[in-house]
C-alpha cells in the first residue's frame, strides 16, 4: 500500500473532503476514501481507454477481493458470490432454499426490513408461515432470548433470520450459539451482516452460521451498489437456482470468447454460489471496495473494534449525563460500533439530530433513535465537539 494511502486508527486524513466536524454515520454510509476515489479513477480511465477490452482483467482482478473478504470473515473464497446489495442476497436465499409447504421462518419484531420484506415474499409464494419473536429479551440477556428462540425452534423451523448486529440499538448477536441451537433443531441460520463485516470481529468458520449477505458501503466503506453472499459449502448443493442468470452457467463466457459453436443454453448451472452472479457487475464498484478492505485488513478488524469500543464508552455516559437514555447493553460481548440513545424528556429527536447536523457532528434517527456510528477514521479528540453541540442544540430546543 502506498505510504500516502496508509491508514491509522482516528487519523481522518484518508477523508480530506470529509464537511461533518465528526462523521458518525458508518451505519448509514460512509464517506469514500482516497483510496477508494483512486481506484473508482484508475477503473474509469482503464475503461475510457481500452473499452470492452478492460473488462476481462478487472473481472480477473475481482477474484482477489474474494479472496480479501474470506481472509477478513475466516470463510473460504469458493463460498462467497457477489451481490449487488445485501437485500439482493436475502432475496436470492429466499427464492432458492428448498422450501416445503408448510414450513416455518423466524423473523424479529425490530429488524431492519432487507431482512424481512424478502422472508415475507418467500412465504407467501412457497406457502411458508412465519413466527415473530421480540428482539427485547436479548437486549436484556443473551441467555433470555436464546430460550425463547429455542421454545419456537421445538415447534418446527426451516430459517431463523437475523442481524449480526442490530441497526438502532447496536445490539450484537450471539451468532455461534445461535447457530449451534438452530442446528440442533433441524433448522439453518440466515444473517443480515451489514452493520458487522468490517466493524466487528466476525469469523464465519466458527460461527457457524449457514448464510450471510453484506452490502460494502457501510462499515466496509466501500460504494453503494457492491455486496457479498456466503453460503455455508455443504449447503450450496440443496438451493435451487432459481435466479441464476446467464453467466450462472459454467464456461458461460465461452460463446464471446472461443470462436463459433459454443453459444448453448444447456450448460449446467454452476455448483457454487457464484451463480447468484448473473449478468454484468460493478466493476468500478468492487475495485473501490477492494482498496477499502485492503485498509481495513491493514488495521484489522479486532482493533478496529477496539477504537471504536475505546471511543463509545467515553461518550456514552457523557450523553447519559445530559438527559440522554443509552440503548447498548452492559455486557461486551453484546456491544458493536453502533451506540443508539433516546433523546432526553421533551426534546424531539429530529430536531436535535438538524440542530447537531447544523454544528457538524452528523448523526442518523432511525425510527426516532439517535445513532452514534464512528469507525477507525474517528478519533476520540472529537468527543468534546460532540459535547459541546449537544449542549448548545438543547439549550436551543428547550
Amino acid at each position: 500500500m502506498d505510504g500516502d494511502l496508509a491508514a491509522r486508527l482516528g487519523d481522518r486524513s484518508l477523508f480530506p473532503d470529509l464537511a461533518a466536524r465528526a462523521y458518525l454515520n458508518h451505519a448509514a454510509i460512509s464517506p469514500p476514501s482516497v483510496a477508494v476515489r483512486r481506484a473508482v479513477e484508475e477503473v474509469l480511465a482503464d475503461q475510457a481507454r481500452r473499452g470492452v477490452s478492460a473488462h476481462l482483467p478487472w473481472r480477473e482482478r475481482r477474484e482477489g477481493l474474494r479472496a480479501k473478504l474470506a481472509q477478513l470473515l475466516d470463510a473460504d473464497a469458493a463460498d462467497i458470490g457477489f451481490v449487488p446489495n445485501t437485500t439482493r442476497g436475502v432475496t436470492d436465499m429466499a427464492l432458492c432454499l428448498p422450501w416445503e409447504r408448510g414450513d416455518r421462518v423466524v423473523l424479529f419484531d425490530g429488524e431492519f426490513p432487507t431482512n424481512v420484506t424478502p422472508w415475507q415474499r418467500a412465504a407467501e409464494l412457497f406457502e411458508v408461515s412465519i413466527a415473530w419473536l421480540p428482539l427485547a429479551p436479548w437486549a436484556r440477556d443473551h441467555g433470555e432470548g436464546l430460550a425463547e428462540l429455542e421454545l419456537e425452534l421445538r415447534r418446527g423451523v426451516r430459517l431463523v433470520a437475523i442481524s449480526a448486529v442490530q441497526f438502532q440499538s447496536g445490539l450484537r448477536m450471539p451468532l455461534e450459539k445461535m447457530a449451534a441451537l438452530c442446528h440442533a433443531h433441524g433448522a439453518e441460520l440466515f444473517v443480515d451482516g451489514i452493520q458487522a463485516c468490517g466493524g466487528v470481529p466476525l469469523s464465519l468458520r466458527q460461527s457457524g452460521v449457514d448464510y450471510l449477505s453484506s452490502g460494502g458501503h457501510k462499515w466496509l466503506m466501500g460504494l453503494e451498489g457492491t455486496g457479498f453472499l456466503y453460503v455455508r459449502a455443504d449447503r450450496v448443493a440443496r438451493l435451487r437456482p432459481h435466479v441464476a442468470g446467464w453467466l450462472g452457467h459454467e464456461g458461460g463466457l465461452a460463446f464471446l470468447l472461443e470462436g463459433p459453436g459454443h453459444l448453448r443454453y444447456d450448460r449446467p448451472i454452476k455448483r457454487s454460489v457464484t451463480f447468484v452472479e448473473g449478468g454484468a457487475t460493478n466493476v468500478v464498484g468492487y475495485a473501490a471496495l477492494e482498496a477499502s478492505v485492503d485498509l481495513i485488513a491493514s488495521l484489522g478488524v479486532d482493533a478496529i473494534f477496539a477504537h471504536v469500543s475505546a471511543y463509545l464508552d467515553a461518550l456514552e455516559p457523557a450523553l447519559v449525563e445530559r438527559g440522554c437514555r443509552s440503548l447498548r447493553v452492559a455486557e461486551p460481548e453484546g456491544r458493536s460500533c453502533i451506540l443508539g440513545v433516546l433523546p432526553p424528556d421533551g426534546v424531539d429527536v429530529i430536531a436535535l439530530q438538524k440542530a447537531l447536523s447544523a454544528r457538524g457532528i452528523a448523526t442518523t434517527t432511525p425510527d426516532g433513535v439517535l445513532r452514534f456510528a464512528p469507525h477507525w477514521p474517528n478519533h476520540a479528540d472529537e468527543i468534546p465537539l460532540i459535547l459541546a453541540a449537544l449542549d448548545e442544540s438543547l439549550r436551543e430546543l428547550r
